[in-house]
């Protein structure tokens, strides 16, 4: 495989190891403009380091990657990671409590963690509100992070992500720890915005199936640190793949624009 100036993400051969442990062995992945991903896969196989990886925050042990036609190693990282909007359980715990929604948003136009480094205009402030009520949130601008409930944050960090137009999204693990309306809602908003053709690539991890937005137009299978399956997400979540990534007999059902998964009994190791 090789780069096409047009893809979004380019990995060759990557491959990582930590500790003497394999986390990664030759991954070989594409994404391209307007693809909307999940990447799902047990806890362990690597999905939170991929995303490092494409996001730039995380050097391969080998491999190329190429992302937003930057080829780390070869790019001023810090410039490109202006262009990513991410958001992580590693990122939302460094946000502070008590900057509001707003002021969270608006630092995201610097990748920065607060406000008060940079110099912002009231085109800016415009953007940050906008960027609030396109996920829902512009009635809780003013409301200090720390006391939003953990769905209204997950949002907040996808507008966040969306601040500075950003050519990539990616999203590890958004409804982790939900409950079910903030799960729902946050899935809603997701899918809304796939529809959206202003809004650029996006990767969103999970590890439940019905978790994966509507619209959502590819798929991803992680497992022990190899790719399972990669592709249209119709082609990749068959009874079959879904069954090896996750090591458990599994049923697969889509219904309504929604996936549903459920254990049928015990398969055959990878």
């Amino acid at each position: 495989m090789r780069p096409d100036e047009a893809d979004i993400v380019t990995l060759v051969g990557v491959r990582l190891i930590r500790h003497g442990k394999t986390i990664l062995d030759g991954l070989d992945w594409r994404v391209r403009p307007g693809e909307r991903w999940v990447m799902l896969g047990p806890n362990g196989s690597g999905k939170t380091c991929l995303c490092q990886i494409i996001s730039f925050y995380l050097h391969p042990s080998a491999g190329s990657v190429s992302v937003l036609g930057g080829e780390l190693g070869h790019v001023d990282v810090r410039a490109l990671r202006l262009r990513i909007g991410l958001t992580s359980a590693a990122l939302a715990a460094m946000m502070q409590p008590r900057l509001t929604a707003e002021q969270i948003v608006v630092a995201g136009k610097h990748a920065a963690l607060a406000h008060w480094w940079h110099t912002y205009d009231e085109t800016d402030w415009t953007q940050a509100r906008g960027s609030l009520a396109r996920v829902g949130c512009l009635d809780h601008a003013g409301q200090r992070f720390g006391t939003l409930s953990s769905g209204e944050r997950q949002r907040v960090l996808l507008a966040r992500a969306l601040m500075g137009d950003p050519s990539l999204l990616v999203l590890d693990e958004p409804t982790a720890g939900l409950d079910l309306t903030g799960r729902e809602q946050l899935i809603q908003t997701l899918a809304g915005l796939a529809q959206d053709r202003l809004v650029p690539a996006v990767v969103v991890v999970t590890h439940h199936v019905d978790e994966i937005p509507p619209g959502f137009t590819h798929a991803l299978l992680l497992a022990s640190g190899r790719i399972v399956a990669a592709g249209p997400v119709a082609q990749v979540l068959t009874r079959d793949r879904l069954s090896a990534c996750f090591g458990l007999a599994l049923n697969v059902e889509h219904r309504r624009g929604r996936w549903r998964a459920w254990a049928t009994g015990v398969a055959d190791p990878l």
